[in-house]
C-alpha cells in the first residue's frame, strides 16, 4: 500500500480564553516500504538505573555511552567504548551510604532522587563543554553538583547544593560572555551556578518545592535576546516559573495555564521560548522574555512529552503518537502515529542517514524507534526485542558510515545500536 497523506481539520480544544483555535495538520501514515532497523551493537547492562540517565559523550572523536551504575553495592558512573565491550572508565560517586540516608531505592534515571534503601541517589546525567573540554555533570540526593572529566572520569569539581538533590543540572553559557557555566536546583529551591572551575558564579533561592530539572537559556546578544535560569515551583499547586538572570536575581515570575509534566527551552524563530507539556494533554509556550504566553494548543493526546526542538518547531510525544508543533504560532505541522497505545518518550532530533539533515527520532516503552524526515515521513522503524525504555534515543556513528545510529537505552541499562 502507497504511504498515504491525509488531511484533516484538528480541533483544538479550550476555546478563546487560552488562545486556543482551529489549525490545519497533515496527518503523514507509515509507508509499507519503510526501511526495517538493524541491531548492530549491544553493550553489557548497567544495573542501577532505569536507562533514561544516560547520555552520549564525544572524546576525541570516539563517542562513549556514559551511564549511572551501581558496583559492589556503590553508585558509580561508567563511560563504554560505544560498538565494544570497553568499559573507558568508571568513577565511584561518594555520598552517604543507605544506613545514613542517602539511598535511593527507585532508582535514579530520572527528574527526582528520592531516599531509600541502597546506593546513593542521583540524577540523570547530562552532558556539555568547560573551557573546551567534554564533561559530564550530575547531582546527588544529599545535595552535592558532581562535575566529571568526560575523557578519563576524573572529578573535575564537586559542589554543596545547600539542600537535597537528585534533579538533572544544566550546562551553558548563562551570561553570554562566551564560557559556560553548570546550573543546578536542589529540590527545596535552592540554586547554585557556578563557573567551570566550580567557583560561584551566581546563588539564589525560589519559594516551594522543585521536581523538575533547570533549563538554561543561552542569551543572543546580537538580537538583544536575554538568556536566564528557568526554575518550576510547585508543580499543580500551582506550578510557577521564576526565570533568574546571570547573577541570580529573578526577572519575573508566572504560573502556566497547564500543569507541566515535562518542559524545554527552544529557539522559536522568532525569540527564544519554554515549551511546557500539560497534565491535560495541552502544549503551552512562554515568552523567556517577560513571561507571558505565547499559545496554548489541544493535542488530544495523554500523556505528552515535550523533545527536542530545531529551529522553529517542538516534537511531541504522546500515546503512539508524534507531534511536530510550529513555536512561532502553535500550528500543528504535522501528527505521525504508530502502536497506539504505547506510550512515546520524548523525541530527540540527530542526523541517522548522513545527509546534514537534523530530523527527529523517537523511542517508544517497548524500544521501537522511529525515525522520520522533519516533514513527518518515516525512513525507519523497527529495533530490539523484549525491552523496556523510559528515555528518549541517544546518537552515535557505530559503524563508521557517517551517519549517526540509534542508542536504545533499557531499562536494566543495556545500550543498543539501531542502524536505521
Amino acid at each position: 500500500m502507497d504511504r498515504r497523506v491525509l488531511f484533516a481539520t484538528l480541533i483544538l480544544l479550550a476555546g478563546g480564553a487560552t488562545g486556543v483555535g482551529v489549525s490545519l495538520f497533515a496527518f503523514v501514515g507509515i509507508d509499507d516500504a519503510t526501511a526495517e532497523t538493524t541491531v548492530v551493537w549491544e553493550s553489557e547492562p548497567a544495573a542501577g538505573d532505569d536507562g533514561s540517565g544516560a547520555v552520549v559523550a564525544t572524546v576525541d572523536g570516539d563517542p562513549l555511552i556514559v551511564r549511572p551504575a551501581v558496583e559492589n553495592g556503590s553508585r558509580a558512573v561508567r563511560a563504554t567504548v560505544v560498538g565494544t565491550d570497553e568499559t573507558a572508565w568508571t568513577t565511584p560517586i561518594s555520598g552517604p551510604d543507605a544506613e545514613r540516608g542517602g539511598g535511593d531505592a527507585s532508582g535514579s534515571g530520572g527528574d527526582s532522587g528520592e531516599s531509600g534503601g541502597g546506593p546513593l541517589g542521583v540524577s540523570g546525567l547530562v552532558t556539555g563543554t568547560l573551557g573546551g573540554d567534554p564533561v559530564i555533570a550530575l547531582t546527588t540526593a544529599p545535595g552535592e553538583l558532581v562535575v566529571l572529566d568526560a575523557s578519563d572520569g576524573s572529578e573535575r569539581f564537586a559542589v554543596e547544593l545547600g539542600g537535597p538533590g537528585g534533579l538533572r543540572p544544566a550546562v551553558g553559557d548563562l551570561t553570554g560572555d562566551g564560557t559556560r557555566e553548570v546550573a543546578a536546583v536542589a529540590t527545596d529551591g535552592s540554586v547554585r551556578v557556578v563557573d567551570g572551575g566550580g567557583d560561584p558564579v551566581a546563588e539564589a533561592a525560589v519559594p516551594g518545592d522543585v521536581t523538575r530539572r533547570p533549563l538554561l537559556v543561552e542569551p543572543d546578544l546580537e538580537a538583544g535576546e536575554r538568556g536566564g535560569l528557568a526554575v518550576l515551583t510547585t508543580v499543580g499547586d500551582p506550578a510557577t516559573i521564576h526565570m533568574l538572570d546571570g547573577s541570580g536575581e529573578t526577572r519575573w515570575t508566572t504560573t502556566p495555564s497547564v500543569n507541566p509534566l515535562s518542559w524545554s527551552a527552544a529557539d522559536s524563530g522568532n525569540g527564544p521560548v519554554l515549551a511546557l507539556g500539560g497534565s491535560n494533554g495541552n502544549l503551552e509556550t512562554i515568552e523567556t522574555s517577560d513571561g507571558s504566553t505565547r499559545y496554548e494548543v489541544g493535542l488530544q493526546d495523554l500523556p505528552i512529552a515535550v523533545g527536542d526542538a530545531d529551529p522553529g518547531r517542538v516534537y511531541v510525544g504522546g500515546s503512539g503518537s508524534v507531534w511536530a508543533v510550529s513555536l512561532l504560532d502553535g500550528e500543528v505541522v504535522w501528527k505521525q502515529q504508530y502502536d497506539a497505545g504505547t506510550r512515546i518518550n520524548e523525541p530527540r532530533v540527530g542526523d541517522v542517514d548522513g545527509d546534514g539533515e537534523i530530523a527527529p527520532v523517537v523511542v517508544n516503552r517497548a524500544g521501537e524507534v522511529l525515525a522520520m524526515t522533519r516533514k513527518g515521513r518515516v525512513v525507519a522503524r523497527g529495533g530490539p526485542d523484549d525491552v523496556v525504555a523510559y528515555g528518549g534515543p541517544l546518537f552515535a556513528d557505530v559503524t563508521d558510515d557517517a551517519g549517526d545510529e540509534v542508542i536504545v537505552v533499557a531499562a536494566d541499562g543495556t545500550a543498543i545500536a539501531v542502524d536505521t
